[in-house]
């Protein structure tokens, strides 16, 4: 069996790949592997079970509820929320396991199952692999021991979950944001009442595009990954700025007053200022990964704030804010990580902490944006390479540092193995965009010749 669990979570085809029976035998493994680790320390535990709004949700949840219960586990059902709010509900509740139901980004026909582990953080790879290892065990018929009577879990519609985290938010924002008006655009996804609930709580006026859901219309053209339906509401409404999230809102995306695309390392770049100004940049350091535009990096320079690069992932964002004990992180495609008030990305308070900082300085957004310069980037997939050898290549080796003597100090190249696929991802940033485009094809083509 390969590896169940991806980078965030278990995702696939809902009903083909993701089946019922997956995840009620996940839950059940999840259950025992927590109980192993010693998380439920002799106590009854219990689980926050959110989801997205996808039709398939419905009897994945199902699925979910019934395996935790059978396994002795109490389940609170929280119905439709974002992943973040589960993951706060985990934690405030003082829950033993959180469970999301969500493909995030991904088109209606998938779905997915992500655990959180008590105080809603992510689950370690270690406990991932428990879990695939038990699931396998059970799937073959190995016996487990099952409670019944009394022992069997039980299960409560939590409703008070929507208002706390909305309270939640608003508790934690700076400042109000009277005086704004803002479209949000909620790809139809988990965050379509929580969003405009918090920013109409928080003052500012709403109007919002893509809050409708129906089961089959999450991610349908509109959320952060199509921007195109919130730039031209922004215009037509006269709005100071726009919110995009995607299906289970831990990703925010922006767009300015003229409709303009305010990327991830955009919003990091105008939160670490206001966060350092307000003294709560521990550190003067902000975590992003290898992918961050080099603008990015050179205005954190600038501003006297150094900048940790990781691997491409929020765990890996993650890992390292809590290694080190950083407050700010994030990624260019808008998952940003506030670690004081949340344990994983979250759109809605990433989007009101922007909102907040444009209503207290009374600049716009394309004026705190820029701070920075947002380089170009040229991206080039080299398909049927051997990309276990980027890093050894000394063809290669040598193709990059004449390239990067080339772009000089305002550019940049990046070699990329795909986690996935048979290809290498070579990706170019300059000032000046011909530039790059000639360059990432020079070195594209050298990949294919030295990896082909």
């Amino acid at each position: 069996m390969g590896r169940l669990f991806g980078t965030d979570g278990v995702r696939g085809v809902a009903n083909a790949d993701l089946t019922a029976e997956l995840a009620l035998g996940l839950s059940v493994a999840a259950a025992h592997v927590l109980a192993e680790a010693g998380t439920f320390a002799g106590h009854r535990p219990t689980a926050v079970v959110g989801r997205d709004p996808r039709a398939s949700g419905e009897f994945l949840e199902a699925a979910v509820v019934a395996g935790l219960a059978s396994a002795g586990v109490d389940v609170l059902r929280v119905g439709v929320l974002p992943t973040p709010a589960v993951a706060y509900l985990t934690g405030s509740l003082g829950a033993d396991i959180g469970v999301m139901l969500s493909a995030s980004h991904n088109a209606m026909p998938d779905n997915g199952v992500k655990f959180f582990a008590r105080g809603g953080h992510k689950l370690a790879d270690e406990l991932e692999d428990r879990i695939e290892t038990v699931y396998e065990q059970h799937r073959t018929g190995e016996p487990w021991s099952r409670p019944t009577g009394a022992g069997v879990g039980r299960v409560t519609d939590y409703t008070e979950g929507f208002d706390r985290y909305v309270a939640h938010l608003i508790g934690v924002l700076p400042n109000r944001l009277d005086g704004l008006k803002v479209v949000l655009d909620e790809a139809h996804g988990a965050a379509a009442r929580v969003s405009p609930e918090a920013f109409a709580r928080a003052g500012a006026e709403v109007v919002t595009i893509g809050a409708d859901p129906d089961g089959l219309n999450i991610n349908d053209g509109c959320g952060s990954t199509h921007l195109e339906l919130l730039r031209a509401a922004v215009v037509e409404h006269g709005a100071d700025l726009g919110i995009a999230h995607d299906g289970d809102a831990d990703r925010c995306l922006a767009v300015d007053a003229a409709g303009e695309e305010i990327d991830g390392d955009q919003i990091l770049a105008v939160l670490a200022l206001a966060m350092r100004d307000a003294g709560q940049l521990r550190q003067d350091t902000v975590v992003g990964t290898v992918m961050s535009n080099l603008g990015f990096k050179l205005a954190m320079e600038r501003e006297n704030i150094r900048l940790i690069q990781t691997a491409v992932g929020d765990r890996y964002v993650l890992e390292s804010m809590k290694a080190e004990g950083f407050a700010l992180g994030g990624e260019q495609s808008g998952h940003v990580i506030v670690l004081d008030h949340a344990t994983t990305g979250d759109g809605t308070l990433t989007g009101l902490m922007l909102a907040a900082r444009v209503a207290a300085t009374g600049r716009s957004l394309a004026e705190l944006a820029g701070v920075m310069q947002r380089l170009p980037q040229v991206l080039i997939n080299v398909p049927d390479v051997d990309k276990t050898r980027v890093n050894t290549s000394s063809e290669l080796a040598t193709a990059v540092v004449e390239a990067e003597r080339e772009l000089g100090e305002t550019g940049r190249v990046l070699l990329r193995q795909s986690g996935t696929e048979p290809l290498v991802r070579v990706m170019v940033e300059a000032a000046d965009i011909e530039q790059a485009r000639a360059v990432a094809g020079r070195l594209a083509d050298v990949v294919k010749s030295a990896l082909g």
